[in-house]
């Protein structure tokens, strides 16, 4: 009667991928998953769509919001604003909307200038000599060198300090991986931002144009979808033949062990194959003015670590890990980071509830590890004490394609290739997928730069 328009919101739940019945409902949690969402609220000021998904995790979720708290909100090298500036930047670089606007949010709330919203190129010339490296971060960590690094520390009165690049680098890192988990799980657009809400009174079809070119169709799977229509029995027998492949696994391990040679051989083996796995999807889309404003070189994105002639030397884990060389020089850097990181990448990496689709009992740790270093296989990092022949037994094709969708080029992840993968599974265990994602290649990032920074400093 007033004439003021009320918004309602456009999706239904906090992902387009998982039915809203099938996600934690705000108000029935238990007490556990209530302090998290207390702790969530707190320091976002609101329980976005992110936590909502999350939380089929709880014990990740804890250790996410602690370490994103830490970098955003703590004492650290960089001020405030330049933080959730450079999540504008990260996030922009895959597209990801939904990072953007919220981090737009925040950036002014803690006093940033709007003229840098307005491009890049408004920012201050430290922010913008970020640039490179973002992009590279973003789409071929393995071509980071010494000299990018140089570059940054040595540029007169625009140069950051180490401990200012350590923490550039660890938030640039967390939210590209960030956006792939957007991506991966299908998260929806928070109600007060673009694309989550309406003002026009429900359409007939029950669905907006927008929603259809993010593979999203309006309501649950309709009947004629190939996943629909799916035998259960087909699905059933994908798990039973996964089991299976992985009792083989284990008895082949338990009877022979191949040859440093033959690992090598596989290792590259699976390295090329990774090159000619890709998205059915893969049309090129130009990324929306509001969010390449934020980075420079549109053009530039994700290419195959070693496609026709460009040979990059193998990343090999034993020569610069996580464990021995990242760790500590995160945390002298940038005290407690390390120390967090570190748990959130364990925490994703063993979380198991020893249970696969409707299995109970079940050691998935043979799964995970596949998992976890086909991602680094991908990004060119090989661990020499890990056959690599058993990525193929145990990751079939659609899986692949979803993998390497959401890990490289997160924008074009679709509905189809989440309910493609994996039929039989629950949706929280596919979002556990979505974490060993994001921590492999959060963690993988990072080895190339901190790489680079140690090869700088001696």
């Amino acid at each position: 009667e007033l004439g003021i328009r009320i918004p309602r919101p456009l999706g239904h739940g906090p992902s387009r991928f998982i039915p809203e019945k099938e996600t934690v409902e705000v108000g029935r949690e238990d007490a556990a998953m209530h302090a998290l969402f207390t702790d969530a609220f707190t320091t976002l000021g609101r329980l976005d769509n992110v936590t909502l998904v999350m939380v089929f995790h709880p014990q990740y979720l804890e250790s996410f919001l602690k370490t994103q708290h830490y970098l955003l909100q703590m004492d650290g090298p960089l001020p405030l604003h330049y933080r959730h500036y450079i999540g504008i930047m990260a996030a922009a670089r895959h597209q990801c909307s939904y990072l953007v606007n919220l981090h737009v949010n925040d950036f002014l709330h803690v006093g940033g200038d709007p003229k840098w919203l307005n491009g890049l190129e408004n920012a201050p010339q430290k922010l913008q000599n970020l640039g490179e490296l973002n992009k590279m971060l973003a789409h071929r960590p393995w071509l980071i060198t010494k000299e990018h690094i140089e570059q940054l520390l040595k540029t007169e009165e625009n140069s950051w300090s180490l401990a200012e690049l350590i923490h550039a680098v660890v938030l640039l890192t967390h939210y590209h991986s960030l956006a792939s988990f957007t991506f991966g799980c299908g998260i929806s657009p928070e109600i007060d931002c673009e694309g989550g809400h309406t003002f026009r009174p429900p359409s007939v079809s029950n669905y907006c144009i927008c929603d259809i070119s993010n593979g999203y169709h309006g309501g649950e799977e309709q009947p004629g979808s190939p996943a629909a229509s799916l035998p259960t029995t087909q699905s059933v027998c994908e798990v039973e033949a996964l089991m299976e492949k992985m009792k083989q696994l284990q008895e082949c391990r338990d009877e022979e062990e191949a040859s440093q040679e033959e690992m090598a051989t596989r290792f590259e083996r699976e390295k090329r194959e990774s090159m000619f796995v890709c998205s059915s999807e893969d049309e090129e889309s130009a990324p929306a003015r509001d969010v390449s404003r934020h980075f420079e070189d549109t053009s530039y994105g994700y290419k195959d670590f070693s496609r026709h002639g460009m040979h990059v030397p193998t990343f090999r884990a034993q020569d610069y890990s996580w464990e021995d060389h990242g760790y500590s020089l995160v945390n002298r850097l940038y005290p407690d980071v390390g120390q967090l990181l570190d748990e959130k990448f364990h925490i994703a990496y063993n979380l198991t509830y020893n249970t696969m689709a409707m299995h109970k009992d079940v050691d998935t740790s043979m799964l995970r590890r596949a998992i976890w270093n086909y991602i680094h296989c991908m990004f060119g990092i090989r661990y020499d004490d890990y056959d690599y022949g058993e990525i193929n037994q145990l990751l079939d094709r659609s899986f692949k394609v979803y993998i390497k969708t959401v890990v490289c080029t997160p924008e074009k992840t679709t509905k189809r290739m989440y309910d493609s993968f994996w039929r039989q599974f629950e949706h929280s265990e596919k979002v556990h997928v979505n974490l060993l994602l994001v921590e492999a290649r959060m963690q993988a990032e990072l080895l190339y730069a901190l790489r680079a920074i140690t090869r700088y400093m001696t």
